[in-house]
């Protein structure tokens, strides 16, 4: 694991070379454990070069040379100091992920700091994989996927949505799965996922989602909504996996008894999109373009009406998959950045069919020089529940 940090580290660094930055000042749990393999209250420092200095505010057990304990961040300037090392001239903050009061208090005991937002280029460098990272991004594919060729069983007649997702969560759960769901932005919650039952996908949602739903109560308006789940009407499954600190996102699609040709057909469509964007989606295509061709498959089949969305339609159809669950890069419209190889996308192109429901897959992919590399293997048609 030790090589594995000071590869991550040696990825910072090199970013920080290239856009001219002296020093870097981690405090988010996310970056914590990427730069460190563990999550502290405290800070994390280090420049271009050399290794990473810990300030702790509490006892955690770490021991080292280069671990100090601290009551108050003041004290890391001091330290510093006694260390001989000297202010640095620019100096990284994550300025998205702190409140501004915090950025004031650190501002003042790096006075002579010139104090750069550092929040979006340290999700660029995660985006980009270490080998280590994919084999726990396929390891979390394989057993979600193996949860889900569970769920179907689960299903008693007469369910809600929010009991059918309770007895889904309590499987994956069993299995492994760590339950957090981490999101990046501080405006957006939500517990394992969601379940979507007939009309209330197509529920406009207050978060950047591709589909919302109303969720349970409104201090958490995402997801089921405690409703009965009708024949003929289709259940989407959006239950994260997270067996190790790397999401893995899989959508299936369920249908209490059979549900309309139109919705099988839009189904199909999606299946069509997953197969065309994992072929195109080469290490340099430019995301973009990847949106484009999943709308134009869309408008082909006349269903761009309802393609990601009815009321309110989502302007992507995939994002980066990581340490959250939405990472970097988004397949929007006017991203001209170019997918990498080592990166890990979901692709979701879904469509929301009128007092039916919603339909589409989501899968996990990782960016090769050839294609993607789908490592989500549930079955993928429409699975009638009993």
């Amino acid at each position: 694991m030790q090589n594995e940090l000071q590869t991550r580290l040696n990825k910072i660094q090199a970013k920080m070379q290239k856009e001219n930055i002296e020093a870097c000042l981690i405090s988010s749990n996310v970056n914590l454990f990427y730069a460190s393999g563990m999550i502290f209250n405290g800070y994390l420092f280090f420049r271009q070069t050399g290794e990473k200095i810990f300030f702790a505010k509490r006892p955690q057990g770490l021991n080292g040379s280069t671990i100090f304990y601290i009551r108050k961040p003041e004290q890391i300037s001091d330290i510093l100091q006694e260390l001989r090392i000297p202010e640095p001239e620019t100096l990284w903050m994550e300025g998205d992920e702190m409140t501004h009061s915090e950025w004031i208090r650190l501002e003042k005991i790096f006075p002579n700091s010139k104090l750069i937002n550092s929040t979006t280029a340290l999700r660029q460098v995660r985006s980009i994989k270490t080998g280590y990272e994919l084999e726990l991004i396929r390891e979390g594919g394989h057993r979600q996927s193996e949860a889900f060729r569970v769920f179907p069983s689960l299903y008693k007649p007469g369910m809600t949505d929010q009991e059918f997702a309770v007895e889904m969560e309590y499987e994956i759960r069993k299995r492994g799965s760590l339950g957090i769901f981490r999101i990046f932005g501080q405006s957006m919650e939500a517990f394992m996922g969601t379940v979507l039952a007939g009309e209330n996908a197509g529920t406009p949602s207050s978060y950047d989602f591709a589909l919302g739903g109303q969720g349970l109560h409104p201090s958490i308006p995402i997801g089921q909504n405690g409703a009965p789940i009708y024949p003929g009407q289709t259940v989407m499954v959006d239950i994260c996996g997270n067996f190790n600190g790397y999401n893995v996102d899989q959508t299936r699609i369920f249908s209490l008894g059979k549900t309309t040709p139109e919705a099988y057909y839009a189904h199909q469509i999606s299946i069509e999109i997953h197969n065309t964007l994992a072929e195109m989606g080469k290490a340099g295509t430019i995301c973009e373009d990847l949106y484009e061709k999943a709308l134009e498959i869309a408008k082909k089949h006349r269903l761009e009406n309802c393609f990601m969305g009815r009321s309110q339609q989502a302007s992507f159809v995939g994002h980066g998959i990581g340490l959250v669950i939405n990472e970097l890069p988004v397949l929007c419209r006017k991203n001209k950045e170019t997918l990498q190889a080592g990166m890990a996308i979901a692709l979701e192109p879904k469509f929301v069919i009128d007092k039916i429901g919603a339909v589409g897959n989501e899968n996990t992919y990782i960016v090769h020089e050839y294609g993607m590399e789908k490592v989500t293997t549930a079955p993928e048609e429409i699975i009638q529940l009993s």
